[in-house]
């Protein structure tokens, strides 16, 4: 079947990709949460996160959705930079990108990917960066293979109940 990436906005998107996004931090951070830490990370909790997120950033952002047979695989979610940035004009964050973790591997990260340096361009933007656990190794390669380079910039961020370092990358846009 055909990989297919579309926009998403729905309600039904968002529910999915909350779904999706808590499946896909259990299993990405397993070796970096405690347990405790993990089993806060719940389908509603995402759920209710991404709905109240994408409610305040819909005419700013952009949701993608990567499909198969029906089945969503993979998202990816971006938008302009702000302040805490420390970046010039013209330059975007790419929020997320996570895939189902059984579809790791079969270019469905690439092709979100791929569709966000798309839609960065078409935007407008000359720069972009997004930040990554510093520990998820599987991570960061996959970034680095796609042209992202660590700046240098790092700060914490929450994850459930658990406070992780980071580490931002950045790449221009074609």
């Amino acid at each position: 079947m055909t990989l297919t990436i579309r926009r998403g906005g729905t309600p039904e998107d968002v529910a999915a990709i909350g779904e999706l996004h808590a499946l896909s931090r259990r299993s990405a951070y397993r070796e970096l949460l405690t347990a405790q830490e993990l089993a806060g990370i719940t389908v509603a909790e995402q759920q209710g996160t991404w709905a109240r997120r994408y409610a305040a950033e819909a005419d700013t952002h952009r949701l993608h959705l990567a499909e198969r047979g029906g089945a969503v695989l993979g998202f990816s979610y971006l938008g302009p930079a702000g302040a805490e940035e420390q970046a010039p004009a013209g330059t975007g964050v790419l929020n997320a990108i996570h895939v189902r973790p059984d579809a790791i591997g079969s270019g469905v990260g690439l092709a979100l990917m791929n569709t966000c340096l798309a839609e960065f361009a078409t935007l407008g933007c000359r720069q972009a960066l997004l930040y990554v656990v510093n520990d998820n190794t599987r991570a960061r390669r996959f970034y680095e293979r796609g042209g992202w380079v660590a700046d240098g910039f790092a700060r914490t961020t929450s994850i459930g109940s658990a406070s992780v370092p980071v580490v931002r990358y950045a790449r221009p846009i074609p």
